[in-house]
């Protein structure tokens, strides 16, 4: 079983799924999943995880992202995007006076921050079991409890009216296209959004991603490992622990591990004294990854967290 992470690039046309599926086709292997949702006129990062890798799915999906997008001023519709119907259209005008740039701008930079976005209803989140979207094909709205998501920044990259370009790093559940149209209206004229390109999910980023007929071609010629992801880059910002042999059986198996400085627990751990649930990355006297790590003062010892060991990994 191939395990690892592949930032794939998702093409206009694609959803999420149609991602996962073709790839379980190219790969040959069932075990795949993807970390968060893209719409199918949605472009961008998309990591996917195989094999083992999928036990950091929901721990991708929580990461920060970043996105570029269009923003359409003077028009609304019931998907909050240019591929809806649309519901109204209105001229530039604001309190009686025509939008400038510089007040678009403004009204732009001040979503910077907190603030309570209600999901669309056009959105895969599920009331009483049936997700929203398919309510709204059926022509039927329901309440949406607003949600707290956080803008960290904004980035104006140009403003053209009625259109401004814009980059946007922000907590995940946050909906750009809702970002679009809650900006249209707190401007008075509506707005939806145009376009959408994700360029980064936590530290998976736009220049290192791979189009599907590119790790198509890779897999053929059985250079696919060129571009798979170790499953420990996740967590490459904890402290790295490596064991001795002696504890290598205890820790595959997933039992906890004394920690005894660079005696016989954990050979050449160096630095300050760990934390009390202190995460650590564990790896076995070979150097393969074993899993992530807790660390308990009052036992001075390692308890396992989440396991990732692979017996058929080869020795590094």
């Amino acid at each position: 079983m191939i395990s690892g992470i592949l930032n794939i690039y998702k093409e206009k046309g694609y959803t999420s799924h149609d991602v996962v599926a073709k790839l379980r086709g190219i790969v040959g292997q069932k075990k795949i999943g993807h970390t968060g949702t893209l719409d199918p006129d949605a472009e961008g990062v998309l990591p996917v995880c195989l094999g083992r890798a999928t036990k950091v799915c929901d721990l991708l999906t929580d990461k920060d992202k970043t996105y570029e997008a269009v923003l359409l001023l003077g028009r609304t519709t019931d998907t909050q995007d240019v591929t809806g119907q649309v519901l109204s259209e209105r001229p530039l005008i604001s309190d009686g006076r025509a939008i400038t740039p510089e007040a678009a701008g403004a009204c732009v930079m001040s979503f910077e921050g907190e603030y309570d976005q209600v999901p669309p209803m056009y959105s895969a989140l599920k009331v009483n079991g049936k997700k929203l979207y398919e309510l709204a094909r059926e022509g039927k709205t329901v309440e949406r409890k607003s949600r707290k998501v956080s803008i960290r920044k904004i980035r104006i990259i140009s403003i053209d009216l009625p259109r401004i370009r814009m980059e946007v790093e922000c907590s995940k559940g946050t909906y750009i296209r809702t970002l679009c149209h809650d900006i249209g209206e707190k401007l008075g004229c509506g707005g939806c959004m145009e376009s959408l390109l994700r360029t980064r999910v936590g530290g998976f980023v736009l220049a290192d991603s791979r189009k599907l007929d590119g790790v198509e071609e890779r897999v053929r010629s059985g250079r696919l490992n060129e571009i798979l992801i170790p499953t420990d880059r996740v967590f490459d910002r904890m402290r790295e622990v490596k064991i001795c042999e002696t504890y290598d059986r205890l820790a595959h198996n997933g039992s906890p591990v004394e920690f005894r400085g660079t005696d016989a627990g954990t050979a050449g751990v160096e630095g300050p004294a760990f934390e009390e649930n202190e995460k650590v990355r564990l790896y076995d006297s070979r150097g393969i990854f074993v899993g992530v790590y807790r660390y308990e003062p009052a036992g001075k010892r390692f308890r396992p967290e989440k396991m990732f060991y692979d017996p058929d990994q080869p020795d590094k």
